[in-house]
Order: structure tokens, then sequence, then C-alpha cells
């Protein structure tokens, strides 16, 4: 009987590990690099790291939590127990799929049909910082607020196909 304890508790223990590592592999990135919050180079660099690693931690904690998530339904244990396990093992599958997500391309997505208007009708502030463009006797000026959310300007300029970005 107090063996069985122990099994237990130590299935509860590596499935919320798994957890926990999962949605940390999976949330501190995204929590990070984000957009208009001032990321200092200590977290961003970790941020990257763990992006970098996290197809293959992702993968392993999924394995452990479905091999825990086994062992625990050989046990005999009450139904709110086996449907915690079920919810955590399943949640960590879920973070796993999620990972293969790449959310900045989602997030940053080009503005492919910029509207403009002339400087009389821009409504922009006088202190706000914008990047000009002057090619064959046409310009632009991309408000640099607008160019932070998007990342990507696509446009023609002068009869040219440009790239604005910053």
């Amino acid at each position: 009987m107090e063996q069985a304890r122990y099994k237990t508790l130590a299935y509860s223990l590596l499935l919320t590990a798994a957890f926990l590592v999962s949605l940390a592999y999976l949330a501190y990135p995204i929590y990070v690099i984000r957009p208009f919050r001032q990321q200092g180079s200590r977290e961003l660099a970790l941020a990257l790291q763990l992006i970098q690693a996290r197809p293959v931690v992702e993968l392993v904690c999924a394995a452990c939590a479905v091999a825990v998530l086994l062992l625990y339904l050989r046990t005999e244990l009450r139904r709110s127990h086996r449907n915690w396990a079920i919810a955590g093992a399943a949640l960590v599958c879920a973070f796993a799929a999620l990972s293969r997500v790449n959310i900045y391309e989602l997030l940053f997505h080009p503005d492919t049909d910029p509207v403009f208007a002339s400087v009389q009708q821009a409504k922009i502030d006088p202190d706000d910082k914008v990047l000009a463009v002057k090619l064959a006797g046409s310009a632009r000026a991309y408000p640099i607020r607008s160019i932070a959310y998007h990342h990507i300007i696509n446009d023609t300029v002068g009869g040219q196909p440009i790239v604005a970005t910053y």
C-alpha cells in the first residue's frame, strides 16, 4: 500500500515537471519577445536559446507525459486523479504542438497595402519619427510607430518595388 502511494507521488511529480517545463519553453519566449516592450539582452538571449532547444525539449516532455500517464492509469486511482493526469498529459502534448507554430509570423505580418495621405492630412504627432524614402522623384514617409508593429512595409516608390523595415 505504501509503495503504491510513493509510485503515485512520483508519477504526479514527473507529470507536473513535464507540464511546467513544457509551459516555460512555450510561454517565456512569447512573453519576452513581444511588441512595444523593452527587452534586456540577457532575457532576450535566454528566450532565443529556449526557442532553439524547444522542439527537442517539448518532444521529450510530451513523451514523458504520455509514458507517465500510461503508468499512472495502470495504478488504481480515484477518478478525479485520473482526470487530472489525463488533462495534464493532454496539455503537455498541446504545448508541444503549439510550440511548432511560429507566433511571430502571426503577430508581425507585413503591411502589403499601405495607405498614404498628404503631409497636411497625415494624422501623426509632430514629434513622431519617420523613415523617409525618395526614388525617381517620388517620396514616402513611413511612421516608425507603424513599422514597429508590422516590421515590414511592402510598397512601390517611383515605380520601384521596395521593402521598408525597421
